[in-house]
């Protein structure tokens, strides 16, 4: 047989390089996954709580085993997407025993397989795109009360998927990384000080030192004009101290990239849609339950993370 020319060869090579190809698709289009939870924009992992850390390998079965997935951070009710583009099958049972959160889903594609748990999909079978809504989050508070609700994300070989979930775009990409002004008379989302009842800032000590403020307290004053933060999903009411005291309501936001809680306020309305900067309720009197304190709106993210960051600079109305 003549041998090949220079050309001949370079063009046969590059035939069978593209059809190994498309058998075998390059292994990472994106090397990093996309936003998995609406609440938790940078994937951010559960640390350690009552019931154990959410790190890959962290200790398992009193120490006789490891966790084999990661725990990503998701509030119970957040709308859940796609990490990466693939094939949905299903449904993955955890637990094998029914509870509230025994339910999940697994995709296969774009070089991955991966089965995200604790979470309810709109489907098990089909295609499914990188950043598409893949369900919602399961009441995980039911069965485990306390922990830091997450998502179970197990890789199929049970390797570690960590490195992979810095997204980096979410699928809904903050277009301001600053929220509004959350109260009529703060324009610049000043966080109250400290005063005899306490310190507003984000981790001040609560409960005489046992336990630790997971929120910020934006000034605001008894009956002023509350504004929405940021553009999102209404959902509520929020019963923060669950006793009916005259502060006692709230509402929490969802969307932007964001999840917040607002508490000591009464809203307009617990449903439907808000755009930033839009009138969201009345600041509830606070002097009433706490005379001399400094008055507050209690803002709170969903997963407990600090939203100090978003709040400087408010930009008003």
């Amino acid at each position: 047989m003549p041998p090949l020319s220079l050309v001949a060869l370079v063009s046969l090579v590059s035939t069978v390089f593209a059809k190994q190809l498309d058998a075998h698709p390059p292994q990472q289009q994106h090397r990093h996954w996309a936003q998995i939870c609406s609440g938790n924009p940078t994937n951010k992992i559960r640390g350690c709580d009552k019931y154990g850390c959410g790190g890959f390998g962290a200790d398992r079965h009193s120490g006789k085993g490891k966790h084999v997935g990661v725990d990503v951070i998701c509030a119970d009710g957040a709308t859940v997407y796609a990490p990466f583009s693939g094939q949905l099958s299903g449904p993955i049972r955890f637990f094998h025993n029914g509870n509230a959160i025994d339910d999940g889903v697994q995709i296969r594609g774009s070089g991955y397989c991966v089965k995200l748990v604790c979470i309810h999909p709109i489907r098990y079978h089909g295609q499914i795109h990188r950043g598409q809504q893949l369900g919602r989050m399961l009441p995980m508070q039911k069965v485990f009360p306390g922990i830091i609700s997450h998502i179970h994300v197990e890789n199929c070989d049970r390797s570690d998927p960590t490195h992979h979930l810095t997204p980096v775009v979410p699928p809904f990409p903050q277009q301001d990384r600053h929220w509004g002004t959350v109260c009529s008379v703060n324009p610049t989302n000043e966080i109250r000080g400290c005063d005899r009842y306490g310190c507003g800032y984000y981790g001040a000590p609560r409960r005489n030192g046992k336990g630790k403020h997971a929120a910020v307290d934006v000034i605001c004053a008894d009956g002023a004009t509350v504004y929405a933060p940021f553009s999102g999903e209404l959902s509520g009411p929020i019963k923060f101290f669950h006793n009916g005291n005259a502060i006692d309501d709230g509402v929490q936001i969802r969307g932007s990239g964001f999840c917040a809680k607002l508490v000591c306020i009464h809203p307009i309305r617990y449903n439907g849609r808000i755009s930033k900067g839009q009138v969201l309720g009345k600041m509830l009197p606070m002097q009433r339950v706490f005379p001399g304190i400094t008055s507050h709106i209690h803002i709170e993210n969903c997963d407990h993370s600090d939203p100090t960051s978003y709040l400087e600079g408010g930009k008003g109305q």
